[in-house]
């Protein structure tokens, strides 16, 4: 199951994972938004004990978090006003790393794993042309970012369950792989690795490739490079809108396999982690389908190949509702979520029933 104990830290080996006792992990993920954007805490305390929430989270065959932060987060480290957290009054008015703090406990004390997730520079809903398409803007230098890295690592130190840094959320737009020094995320990727590094040794740095994360084909003649071993996880990002006239499973894994999906099929030069793939709750067209007019198609195809070649994986999102921020609506339904809208059980069944399968150690495709 994926709730099996984990002895940490994880160290990748032959293209996968490895615990400390050298057992094979798949880092099996719900991203919980809300800390990176104008917000500045997770989702749902307004409507469940925090407490309820991460109980919820193995049930959906899950052993791992994805946070996602902000570098106003941790720099301004602003109060959370209460109604953002109403059903959990005693965070009420606290700084916004308290409450993250707080949430990072919540989760490993379920023994469940924490990848800390750079989602931005400036505190808002991602993406697009927004001023954080690189890994620092004129606001957050990259010293900022290099430092806030470490510091963060350091913070969770003590907590063996945190166990990796996202290091930068779908570098994009101007973002290359190589190439001039201002736009060369894999070689930031490597100052922002070692600032990791400095902070807590025992992470795994968790590079994501360019063009909002679908593009690792560098990597496989440019690896990222860190000056100790083990420790480089690539990461990518896939929604049915990146290949959208694909008509078959065959047709999406042709699209893909240049780009990541290689890391997937063989060893070198790292393993890769798909940290972010999601699909819409609101019909069971959503989760399986014939049809490409529908998202199922598409979901069906990833689902597969994840889980036939033991990839790990992080839906996005866990969320019932929506944060604060552009082109959303504070507290209305969250149309991806894993969770309803009450944040008190799955959204869709179909849904949470496909996750549980993926994550199943015997998976057989059907």
């Amino acid at each position: 199951m994926a709730t099996e104990t984990v002895f940490p830290p994880l160290r990748t080996s032959a293209g996968g994972l490895v615990d400390a006792t050298g057992r094979p992990v798949r880092l099996l993920a719900v991203n919980w938004y809300g800390a990176e954007s104008e917000d500045h805490v997770v989702g749902g305390l307004q409507a469940q004990p925090l407490a309820s929430i991460v109980r919820q989270i193995p049930r959906l065959g899950c052993n791992a978090v994805r946070l996602p932060w902000s570098n106003e987060l941790v720099e301004r480290d602003p109060a959370v006003p209460e109604p953002a957290v109403r059903a959990n009054p005693e965070l009420g008015g606290r700084p916004a790393m308290e409450i993250f703090d707080e949430v990072v406990r919540a989760v490993t004390s379920q023994q469940l794993m924490v990848v800390l997730d750079n989602h931005n520079s400036d505190a808002m809903w991602c993406c697009g042309d927004d001023g954080n398409d690189l890994w620092y803007n004129d606001r957050y230098p990259e010293s900022s970012w290099l430092a806030d890295w470490e510091a963060m690592a350091a913070r969770y130190r003590g907590n063996p369950l945190v166990v990796g840094a996202d290091l930068r959320n779908e570098p994009r737009i101007r973002a290359t792989w190589g190439g001039p020094a201002a736009t060369d995320w894999r070689t930031a990727a490597g100052r922002g690795g070692e600032a990791v590094l400095s902070g807590d040794p025992d992470l795994l740095v968790i590079v994501e490739g360019v063009r909002y994360a679908a593009d690792l084909s560098g990597a496989a003649d440019l690896p990222v490079e860190v000056g100790v071993p083990d420790r480089v996880v690539y990461s990518a990002h896939d929604y049915v809108w990146f290949e959208p006239r694909v008509a078959s499973a065959e047709e999406w894994l042709a699209q893909v396999r240049p780009r990541w999906a290689y890391l997937a099929e063989e060893p070198d030069p790292g393993p890769v982690w798909v940290g972010e793939f999601g699909t819409c709750n609101t019909s069971r067209g959503c989760v399986r389908s014939t049809s490409p007019a529908d998202p199922g198609l598409w979901f069906e195809a990833v689902t597969r190949f994840l889980a036939g070649h033991g990839a790990g994986w992080a839906y996005w999102p866990l969320n019932g509702t929506q944060c604060t921020g552009e082109g959303r609506t504070s507290g209305a339904a969250e149309s991806y979520g894993l969770l309803n809208p009450t944040w008190n059980g799955v959204s869709n069944a179909a849904l949470a029933g496909r996750l549980r399968e993926i994550a199943a150690p015997d998976y057989e495709q059907a």
